[in-house]
């Protein structure tokens, strides 16, 4: 794509920002019905007789729909566009909030779950892969921030919102009103969004060719050395955020679900705040030549120790840390833009999806994977609150062994690019 054409697709800042907030608006849905789990857990919980390994499956199913998708969806996005793809998934969001709302079993709700979150499986990746043509790279490490902090938002609204409606209309009545946002989105971006122009991007290469498939995305270096913080500190910091600090408070902290639910309004607040002042501060950052690997490097540990510290307190250790290690871990976002901004922009769409299959495969892993593990450490006799102390401690060791993974990466990424500056 040559410069000149690359200025052409870029878009002026009255329909960028009309762009930005229809997408994010939707966003902010998509958040809500991914993390409202962790508010309805209690409830559902009571109605269906779910364990704790039915409900890390029952969040988890969100993410397992999210990675079905994320592969072709990434070349659809590249040949496509954003608007046709976003639609169409979106349609598939719809059935799946009716069919939660008229499930009447645990595999009813699963199947909606899994469809619902198919579904919403673009909100991000089809914004971002736009973003990546429509905004220049230092707007586009603002708004993949402020996409976040939009995200937060809904998963802000996902708890004492959530919480205070239960009573008025039900889990029901709200997947029913959430499918109804959903149609009333998609009008708002079929209206908005601007076409995909094909001049832009190269001729749509063959997908079994070398530059229309993945083999350009997993043989990349910078990719690959995201992939184990991705899965594993990022996919564990969005299954905690949308489920298990909430159980947490309440199995082992010892909080009512009404202070649960406040716990996690704020911890999303929290993390709402974070990802604006990531926004605020990326482009500055860029600017100075502060790359997103060091940032990562040097930033994650904290998560590490708040982790850690975490499953050492155990009932002491109340939303406050919890929410501490979500901010703590948000440093992992960055490794989203820089993934799509470190490859060609005619293969956006796939290295997006193909890293956002990473993050939320480790999502549904991590979600399902806690709640096996709490059910599982009862064969030591243990009380649950020391179950799920040692469901976190498990998780602590492999968030810290994914970021020894990385580190390593990292060190040859800033070793090569010493070589290359070197007389």
């Amino acid at each position: 794509m040559s410069v000149s054409s690359a200025h052409d697709e870029l878009l002026t800042p009255r329909v960028a920002v009309t762009v930005f907030l229809v997408f994010a608006g939707t966003y902010f849905l998509s958040a809500l019905v991914r993390a409202i789990t962790a508010t309805l857990s209690p409830t559902l919980s009571a109605e269906l007789s779910l364990t704790p390994g039915h409900l890390g499956l029952l969040a988890g199913g969100y993410f397992f729909g999210f990675a079905l998708t994320q592969l072709p969806m990434g070349r659809w996005l590249d040949h496509h566009g954003p608007k046709r793809v976003v639609l169409a998934f979106l349609a598939m969001a719809v059935a799946g909030s009716v069919a939660f709302a008229l499930a009447d079993s645990f595999y009813s709700l699963l199947a909606a779950r899994v469809l619902t979150g198919m579904g919403l499986s673009a909100c991000l990746m089809a914004p971002l892969t736009g973003f990546r043509r429509w905004f220049s790279p230092a707007v586009q490490l603002r708004t993949n921030s402020w996409m976040l902090m939009t995200g937060s938002m809904g998963m802000v609204a996902s708890t004492l919102p959530v919480q205070w409606l239960l009573p008025v209309i039900g889990w029901r009545g709200l997947f029913w009103a959430l499918a109804l946002l959903f149609v009333l989105s998609m009008a708002a971006l079929a209206w908005s969004v601007p076409a995909w122009t094909r001049h832009a991007n190269a001729p749509a290469p063959a997908a079994g060719s070398p530059d229309g498939g993945y083999g350009l995305i997993w043989r990349d270096h910078y990719f690959r050395t995201m992939v184990p913080v991705g899965f594993m500190n990022y996919g564990g910091m969005v299954a905690v955020q949308a489920l298990w600090a909430g159980p947490w408070m309440v199995k082992v902290a010892g909080y009512t679900p009404d202070e649960a639910a406040m716990g996690l309004f704020a911890i999303n607040l929290s993390m709402l705040a974070s990802f604006w002042t990531w926004g605020v501060v990326n482009p500055h950052l860029a600017r100075r030549g502060i790359r997103p690997e060091s940032l990562i490097g040097w930033g994650l540990p904290i998560s590490l120790v708040v982790i850690v510290a975490i499953a050492w307190l155990g009932p002491r250790a109340g939303w406050l840390l919890w929410a501490l290690f979500c901010v703590s871990s948000t440093f992992v976002a960055l490794s989203q833009p820089a993934v799509a901004l470190a490859l060609p922009p005619q293969a956006a769409g796939r290295a997006l999806s193909a890293y956002n299959l990473v993050i939320f495969a480790g999502v549904f892993v991590l979600q399902w994977g806690i709640g096996l593990a709490i059910d599982a450490l009862d064969v030591f006799g243990w009380s649950e609150p020391h179950r799920y102390r040692g469901a976190v401690a498990l998780f602590a060791l492999c968030c810290v062994a994914a970021y020894g993974l990385f580190w390593r990466g990292w060190r040859r990424i800033e070793r090569d690019r010493a070589a290359t500056l070197r007389p």
